[in-house]
């Protein structure tokens, strides 16, 4: 017990110095940076009694706090990036999906049940308007046609006949009268046999091409059977359907650019050329339909289309980066960088804008900014107040760079705009073929998507 009694008064000295030591680090009062300045000033004004200390100079003036950190000095301006309000081209559109149906198209049905003695016709042969595809066995109306015809000529004899007799009064007038009408039932039975024997010939009703044949020679067909199709597919028509919020942009005459998923690379202008009157219940939609030029077959019925709906294009549009929009209660504003009151000083202003198109990476301006304004695109959660001191980061790419430098925008917007013979669709027309050489071949002639149905080519 001798022996660990030292030992245990010694553990109590050191935890009982180790909490002193403690304490003292935690409470040891702070020395300030500028006590030493303090000092030396202090010792100046000692050696020099008719001297203003620094110290206390620094002192005084400190009495009027200013923009300065705790080192004491100034603080500088929130740094910001900016952009140019430019004009580019800008197109107003959106996108769909749609198939594709040829101008005109029909099945061609008998009217009359009969035999099938002719084809006259091969599948996928251009055939013309009246021309003869199919002819049934006539050879039973053929014999009414010719009994018809005599009859007529009996009926036309007898009342010449008796015309001559009443001018001589040897017959009643009653006699003509029954001569006349046995002429013009003869007459009825003549047109009715000749249209039963019309009917056993079906004719194209337009110019197109015929389809695949779905009968044989010898066939009995019911009136109302399948025979074959014949589609017009010199012009070929695209319905597809819009949101109801854009029934009031589109109208007959515009354009739309399309691609297929059947012919890669390639694209085709469709112009609108009626509206649905009705906007669907279900789907909230508008029906559109449109009209391409496909004089070099490119095209087929059934197609899958994309479709790029143009409603109108602006060459002069004031744009911005899309990221110098700032929400705020409702409205869409913008912060303005502006000239300060004094020299090569700029301020930040907000400002309230109306927005039109909105693309990629950029924003059209309708009203609130004019050409060349610049606009803070990163930075303003700094700028809470109009009239604060900015300072701008890499003003050569600000000045230069525009709203083209901003993320996402696109190249056009630096006026390098495709050409009109770059645009989407190619040449004018825009279904322009291409030949093997690559060269676009020039289409001649009437666009067929002018032609009425009933038009005759």
């Amino acid at each position: 017990m001798s022996i660990k009694k030292p030992y245990f008064l010694m553990a109590v000295v050191g935890v009982a110095l180790a909490s002193g030591a403690a304490w003292w680090l935690q409470n040891k009062p702070a020395v300030p940076k500028s006590e030493p300045a303090a000092s030396a000033g202090a010792s100046n004004a000692s050696n020099s009694p008719g001297q203003a200390a620094p110290g206390a100079a620094g002192a005084a003036s400190g009495a009027a706090p200013g923009p300065a950190s705790t080192s004491g000095t100034p603080q500088r301006p929130p740094a910001v990036e900016v952009a140019k309000v430019e004009k580019a081209m800008l197109v107003d559109e959106t996108q769909s999906v749609g198939s594709l149906r040829s101008f005109q198209g029909v099945m061609l049905r008998p009217e009359v049940g009969g035999r099938v003695s002719q084809i006259l016709f091969k599948d996928g042969q251009k055939v013309k308007k009246g021309q003869v595809l199919v002819q049934f066995d006539d050879q039973l109306p053929a014999a009414q046609l010719a009994q018809a015809k005599a009859e007529l000529s009996i009926a036309q004899a007898n009342h010449t006949r008796n015309q001559e007799l009443v001018s001589q009064n040897f017959i009643s007038k009653r006699s003509l009268d029954e001569s006349d009408a046995a002429l013009q039932v003869a007459q009825a039975k003549l047109a009715l046999a000749q249209a039963t024997l019309q009917r056993l010939k079906v004719l194209a009703p337009f110019d197109g091409t015929a389809g695949l044949r779905q009968i044989n020679v010898g066939d009995y067909l019911k009136d109302g059977t399948d025979m074959v199709n014949v589609e017009d597919i010199e012009a070929v028509l695209l319905d597809f359907r819009l949101a109801e919020r854009f029934q009031t942009k589109i109208k007959p005459g515009q354009k739309a650019q399309v691609t297929m998923d059947a012919l890669p690379g390639r694209k085709f202008t469709a112009v609108v050329q009626a509206i649905d009157p009705l906007i669907d219940a279900n789907g909230r939609s508008v029906g559109v339909r449109g009209c391409i030029d496909n004089r070099q077959m490119q095209l087929r019925p059934g197609m899958f289309a994309r479709v790029n709906a143009v409603f109108g294009e602006r060459d002069d549009a004031l744009v911005i980066p899309e990221e110098a929009i700032v929400p705020q209660g409702g409205r869409s504003t913008v912060i303005r960088i502006v000239a300060g009151p004094n020299k090569d000083e700029l301020v930040s202003e907000r400002v309230t804008v109306k927005i039109g198109i909105r693309q990629p990476g950029r924003v059209e301006i309708l009203e609130g900014l004019a050409m060349g304004d610049s606009v803070v695109v990163a930075g303003q959660q700094r700028l809470q107040k109009d009239g604060t001191l900015v300072r701008v980061l890499d003003p050569s790419k600000s000045q230069g760079g525009g709203a083209n430098n901003a993320p996402g925008a696109r190249p056009e917007a630096a006026g390098n705009a495709p050409k009109a013979s770059e645009k989407p669709g190619g040449p004018k027309g825009g279904n322009a073929a291409q030949a093997k050489d690559g060269k676009a071949q020039a289409l001649t002639g009437e666009n067929p998507c002018v032609r009425g149905l009933n038009a005759t080519r």
